[in-house]
């Protein structure tokens, strides 16, 4: 259950016309950034991180600072907002678009302790931070703080990152610190980049430019006003942004939509480029455009991308007009928010596999936009988020149940 801290600050006005400047400001330089993105495309993927000269642009970009508060000079925009630029940076590069969903994360979770201390932590509201989730490592109490253990997987844009952030089992001694429920308490916790271990793992299918490698830590000391539960955090910052814990999970949803629209876009301009190679010679010259299941393919691809991100904006755009009141999205507008997540994640694969069995035979080829295109979605397509389970959690809802998935729901 959601806690709200007595000493929190008022929330500052403004005018929609003031939020719209700074969302189009901000879609606008990474709009601009694009070409220099696609022009990094095999420097992304061989060297499986960002280049740092990138993620410099990116932060000038304002894309790290998307979720950080107006009272810290941050944009804070709002849930669609980033979605967009989200989508924007992943039809140029999956992986610039998730290693920006992921590094933009700080803005989010530093809402969830004592604002004294997150906004010393982020004096730089351009830094990235690091995420990762599960396994758990161990945390136990020591004075005003924990001694902390564990590996972690999937910390994505980690080479670049000021700041990671574990998640830990706390220990009172020997004894796991149990919650009311009867289950061990977890914490996520704050640590210095500089004092964690990266190691080189991250060898995959897809998003390879994400450097989402797991990382390690040792008898390292947090102090427990780093750390936070987001299964019953403390909200310490007002705004619709921040009321919501897991509300930063429902960005995945862009990158997808932008995989599937940069293959469409890729295909449209190889369909009108590209000369059929076997037909008769009294046809002239035929381009694969012609085709009638070139037309067919696109027709299915554009259908499949177009109304999955119409349901995404729709779903989310009603839980986001929720908490813009100030109340909590009720179980069935988050069910429909996470089904649509799941559905466009779905879609958007299929969309981006029929473009790459219509592109033909060069589409096998490592290098080739469609084999990154269709790798990279794959990938992004197993995240837990939008794992099968979330038809069936999702389901439940709707029928009237109580959701089985903690508090990633």
């Amino acid at each position: 259950m959601l806690k709200i801290a007595d000493d929190m600050g008022p929330v500052a006005m403004e005018t929609v016309a003031t939020r719209n400047e700074r969302s189009i400001r901000t879609l606008d330089a990474v709009r601009e950034l694009a070409p220099r993105i696609r022009a990094a495309a095999d420097e992304i993927e061989n060297g499986r991180r960002l280049p740092l000269d990138l993620v410099r642009e990116m932060q000038r970009a304002g894309v790290f600072r998307m979720a950080m508060p107006r009272a810290w000079g941050g944009p804070e925009l709002n849930l669609l907002s980033q979605l967009r630029v989200i989508e924007a940076l992943s039809i140029a590069d999956a992986s610039a678009g998730w290693c920006a969903m992921i590094g933009a994360d700080g803005g989010y979770i530093t809402a969830y302790i004592d604002q004294s201390v997150a906004r010393e932590m982020y004096a730089d509201i351009d830094a990235v931070t690091a995420v990762t989730v599960a396994p758990p490592g161990t945390a136990v109490k020591k004075g005003d703080g924990f001694i902390v253990n564990g590996r972690w997987p999937f910390a994505s844009g980690c080479q670049h990152a000021t700041w990671m952030v574990g998640h830990f089992v706390i220990f009172d001694g020997d004894s796991p610190r149990l919650q009311p429920d009867g289950l061990p308490e977890t914490r996520f916790g704050f640590l210095p980049a500089k004092e964690c271990e990266i190691l080189d793992t991250w060898t995959t299918n897809g998003l390879r430019g994400t450097g989402s490698h797991d990382w390690t830590v040792k008898d390292r000391f947090i102090p427990e006003q780093r750390t936070f539960n987001l299964a019953a955090p403390t909200l310490y910052r007002k705004g619709p942004l921040y009321t919501l814990p897991n509300l930063l999970l429902y960005r995945l949803s862009a990158v997808g939509l932008g995989i599937a629209r940069g293959a469409i876009d890729d295909f449209i301009a190889l369909a009108t480029n590209k000369p059929i190679t076997f037909k008769s010679p009294a046809a002239g010259k035929v381009m694969l455009r012609d085709e009638i299941y070139v037309q067919c393919t696109i027709a299915q691809a554009e259908a499949m991308v177009s109304s999955a991100r119409g349901f995404v904006f729709e779903a989310f755009g009603d839980m986001w007009n929720t908490l813009m009141t100030g109340d909590l999205p009720s179980l069935k507008q988050r069910a429909r928010a996470r089904l649509a997540m799941v559905h466009a994640s779905t879609a958007c694969t299929q969309a981006v596999e029929l473009l790459y069995k219509a592109s033909g035979g060069s589409s096998v080829y490592a290098g080739n936009p469609f084999d990154r295109r269709l790798r990279d979605i794959q990938t992004a397509n197993q995240h837990t988020v939008v794992s099968l389970k979330t038809w069936e959690v999702t389901g439940r809802v709707l029928l009237g149940l109580e959701p089985n998935y903690g508090w990633l729901f």
